[in-house]
C-alpha cells in the first residue's frame, strides 16, 4: 500500500467516525434532553397534585375504590404517565395502570428518595410496576397524613412512572424525518468533502516524496554513472518544509557519490593499467633470468664440483617461473576486470572440454598417486562459453584439487543440465576445507589450506580462484564451494544456458 493511498484512508476514516460520533452524540444529547424535560415535567405536577391534595392517604382508606378513579382523573392530561400510590415500604397501595399489579408489589425506594432530593440528578430513572424489565424516568413527592404522628412522618408516596405505550413509534417517526435525513445527508457531505480533501492534501503532500521516489528508482535501474543525469531532473524544487530538506539533503548525497565515484573509477583505471603494465614489463626480463637459469641447470648438470651450484639454480629458477607466473595471472585478472572486456562465446559440449581437461592433468595426477576422471555421460551438455576462459577456470580448480590432495584420493570433473542451466562440478575425496575459510576462498591473495606441493603459478598465490570466480561472472553464472574437513572439496560453476 502506498503512502498516499495510507494518508487518503486515514483521513478518510478520520472524517467518517467524526461524522458518526457527533451523531452519535446528538442521539444522546437528545435522549439526555428528552429525560431531563420529561422529569422536571413530572416533578412540577406532583408538586401542584400535593399543594392541591395534602390527605391523599386519608383519601385512599376512606374510599378505596374511588380512590384509582380519582388517580386517573389527575392523568387526563399527561396520557403518557402513570400514577402511584406508594405506603412508605414502597407497596403499590393504588395505581392508574391497566396492569394487575400482584398483592404486595412494591417498587425500590433507592430512585423514590433520590427524586424527593431534587439536587441529587437532573432526572432519575426507576421502576415501572407495568414493565419492570425496562427503566423509565421516575417522579415522587412524600405525603403525609392530615394528623401528623411522630413516629410516622411519611404517610407514603405518589409515584410518577413516565413511559411510552402507543406513542415511542411516533415520536422515533418524527425524530427520524426530522433529524435521519438531515444527519444523513450531513454525513454524506461530511464523507465527501473529507475525501476531497484528502486527495488535495495527498496531492500537495506527496507529491515531492513521489518525485524523491522516482529519483531514487532512476538510480537503482541504471546506477550512480548512468541514472545521476535522470535523477536531477526528477528531484522536486528545493522549500522550507522537510520534503525541502530532503530534497536538499538528496541532492548533496548525490553529489558527493558522483564526485566520490569519478576518483574511485579513475582509481580503478589506474589500478588497472599499473598492473597491467607492470606485468607486462616484468615478463621479459623474468623469461630472459628464467632462460639464463636454465642454461646454467643445464651446463653443471653432468659436473659434480658444481652440484651445489646445481641445486641453487634450480631453487632460482623454480622460483623464478612462480614469479612469472603470478605476474601472468595478475596482467590476465587485470584484463578480466576492464569494463570493456568482451567474451568470444561458442557452442561446446562441456562434457568433451571436460575429458580434454583430464587427459591434460593425468600424467600429474598419476605420479601422485590420485585418480582423475571425468563422468561420462549419455546426452551432450551444450553450453555457450568463451573456451579458452572456461577452460582456464577448470583447470585451475583442477590444479588446486591436485595440489592439496595426497595420494589415493580422487578428482572427479562432471556437467550436467540442470532447469534452464548447466553445473559444471569439480569434486575431490581430500582434507577438505574449515568452515572459516570457505567465506574467504574467492578472496584475492587468499589462500587456504596447506599445499602438498610448493606454491606455483597463479594457484599458489591466492589468485586461482578469484580468476574462477570473476570468469563465472562474466559467463552470467557463479561459483559455490561446499566442504568439509575429512571429506573432501566440491566447486561448482553454474551458468546460464542462453
Amino acid at each position: 500500500m502506498s503512502v498516499r493511498l495510507k494518508i487518503a484512508l486515514t483521513i478518510f476514516a478520520t472524517g467518517l467516525v467524526t461524522a458518526l460520533a457527533v451523531i452519535a452524540t446528538v442521539l444522546l444529547a437528545f435522549q439526555r434532553f428528552e429525560h431531563e424535560t420529561t422529569y422536571q415535567r413530572a416533578t412540577r405536577f406532583l408538586g401542584r397534585v400535593a399543594s392541591m391534595y395534602d390527605n391523599m392517604v386519608d383519601m385512599h382508606q376512606r374510599q378505596p375504590d374511588d380512590f384509582n378513579g380519582f388517580l386517573r382523573n389527575l392523568v387526563l392530561f399527561e396520557p403518557d404517565t402513570q400514577l402511584y400510590l406508594l405506603d412508605p415500604a414502597g407497596t403499590v397501595l393504588s395505581s392508574t395502570g391497566s396492569a394487575q399489579l400482584p398483592p404486595g408489589f412494591a417498587v425500590a425506594l433507592g430512585p423514590v428518595k433520590q427524586s424527593i432530593n431534587q439536587r441529587a440528578a437532573p432526572y432519575v430513572m426507576g421502576d415501572d410496576p407495568e414493565r419492570m424489565d425496562a427503566n423509565a424516568v421516575i417522579a415522587a413527592v412524600p405525603l403525609s397524613r392530615s394528623t401528623i404522628r411522630a413516629n410516622d412522618p411519611v404517610a407514603g408516596y405518589l409515584y410518577l412512572v413516565a413511559h411510552r405505550d402507543a406513542e415511542p413509534a411516533t415520536r422515533w417517526q418524527a425524530l427520524r424525518a426530522s433529524a435521519g435525513r438531515p444527519a444523513l445527508g450531513l454525513i454524506l457531505a461530511i464523507v465527501g468533502f473529507t475525501t476531497l480533501l484528502a486527495a488535495l492534501v495527498v496531492a500537495s503532500v506527496t507529491r515531492p516524496l513521489r518525485r524523491l521516489t522516482d529519483a531514487v528508482a532512476a538510480l537503482s535501474r541504471k546506477g550512480l554513472q548512468e541514472g545521476a543525469a535522470d535523477a536531477g531532473p526528477l528531484l522536486p524544487p528545493a522549500t522550507r518544509d522537510e520534503f525541502g530538506q530532503l530534497t536538499t539533503a538528496f541532492g548533496a548525497m548525490l553529489s558527493t557519490l558522483q564526485t566520490q565515484w569519478d576518483t574511485m573509477r579513475r582509481l580503478d583505471h589506474f589500478r588497472r593499467e599499473a598492473v597491467s603494465n607492470l606485468s607486462h614489463d616484468l615478463r621479459s626480463p623474468l623469461t630472459a633470468t628464467a632462460g639464463c637459469l636454465e642454461t646454467l641447470e643445464a651446463r653443471w648438470a653432468g659436473d659434480p664440483a658444481r652440484a651445489e651450484d646445481s641445486r641453487l639454480a634450480g631453487v632460482a629458477l623454480r622460483n623464478t617461473r612462480n614469479a612469472a607466473g603470478l605476474v601472468k595471472a595478475l596482467g590476465d585478472l587485470a584484463t578480466l576486470d576492464e569494463p570493456s572486456f568482451q567474451l568470444r562465446p561458442e557452442q561446446v559440449d562441456l562434457r568433451e572440454l571436460l575429458d580434454d581437461i583430464a587427459m591434460r592433468f593425468n600424467e600429474r595426477a598419476v605420479r601422485h598417486g590420485i585418480v582423475l576422471a571425468a563422468s561420462p555421460g549419455d546426452h551432450p551438455v551444450v553450453a555457450h562459453i568463451d573456451i579458452e576462459l572456461f577452460e582456464r577456470a577448470v583447470a585451475n580448480l583442477v590444479d588446486n584439487a591436485l595440489k592439496f590432495c595426497g595420494t589415493g584420493c580422487r578428482v572427479t570433473l562432471a556437467a550436467e543440465t540442470h532447469g534452464d542451466g548447466v553445473h559444471v562440478c569439480v569434486a575431490d575425496t581430500g582434507p577438505g576445507i574449515p568452515a572459516d575459510e570457505l567465506a574467504h576462498l574467492f578472496d584475492r591473495f587468499y589462500q587456504a589450506r596447506t599445499s602438498v606441493e610448493p606454491a606455483s603459478a597463479d594457484t599458489g598465490r591466492g589468485l586461482g580462484l578469484a580468476i574462477v570466480k570473476r570468469i563465472a561472472e562474466l559467463h552470467g553464472g557463479r561459483v559455490a564451494v561446499t566442504s568439509e574437513p575429512g571429506h573432501g572439496t566440491r566447486v561448482t560453476i553454474d551458468l546460464p544456458t542462453g
